[in-house]
């Protein structure tokens, strides 16, 4: 968390209206594309796919590659659509979200999306309870951050960002593998996509902290119903 308010420290000491430099934008564009938050969940199911040692085990490599085509559909095509069908319409007024306004029918459509998927792996029982689990938390984060949305923007990379470590944490606490090296490169991760929000100065700090908070408490309310 030094990182973010280093980054905080040095945004209070600019000009609130100057723009950000070419570094600063290359550096939090790359970041924020490359785990922006409709990615993360490939990239956690891919850790509980190949990573994690028993996750997944029984399971045939055509069957893991099911399984990220089903997270694939279902959890970043179908919202990412959903989006260009909104801006096509005219619905929304830009592809960023910058808006408050602008966020509130994708946080539906994604929450439609995230029980859906939820509902599919919780009926079938194959499929192992993490990975229910961390579908459930970013369906009761997009309901919270919708809540949320009324009154600030809240930042959707740092509610990411808080269920990937919140995840984390839960496998850390079954104690089905070594997390020690997993958890401290998410922190490091965080840190950096964070900062990168602060830095392309599309949020403030509370934007960012809480949803860090939002992301790390619905991981671990879906752990206590699920697990």
């Amino acid at each position: 968390m030094s990182i973010i308010v280093t980054a905080d420290s040095i945004l209070e000491t600019a000009d609130g209206n100057e723009k950000p430099g070419i570094l600063s934008r290359i550096f939090s564009g790359f970041f924020s594309y490359v785990f922006h938050p409709v990615f993360v969940p490939l990239y956690i199911t891919s850790f509980l796919l190949y990573v994690h040692p028993s996750a997944f085990s029984g399971f045939s490599l055509a069957q893991k590659k099911q399984t990220l085509l089903i997270i694939a559909f279902n959890i970043v095509f179908f919202p990412l659509v959903s989006v260009l069908l909104l801006r096509a319409v005219g619905f929304i007024s830009s592809l960023y979200l910058r808006t408050q306004r602008d966020r509130i029918i994708p946080y539906i459509a994604s929450g439609i999306f995230f029980f859906w998927a939820y509902l599919v792996f919780k009926n079938q029982p194959q499929y192992p309870l993490l990975l229910t689990t961390y579908i459930l938390g970013i369906f009761l984060a997009s309901s919270v951050a919708l809540i949320a949305n009324i009154y600030f923007k809240i930042s959707m990379h740092a509610i990411g960002m808080g269920g990937w470590i919140g995840l984390f944490l839960v496998i850390a606490y079954t104690n089905s593998m070594l997390m020690t090296w997993p958890l401290s490169i998410v922190l490091l991760i965080s840190g950096i996509v964070c900062t990168s929000r602060l830095l392309s100065r599309n949020h403030d700090t509370k934007d960012i902290y809480t949803g860090l908070l939002v992301g790390l408490l619905t991981q671990f309310a879906a752990a206590v119903f699920v697990l």
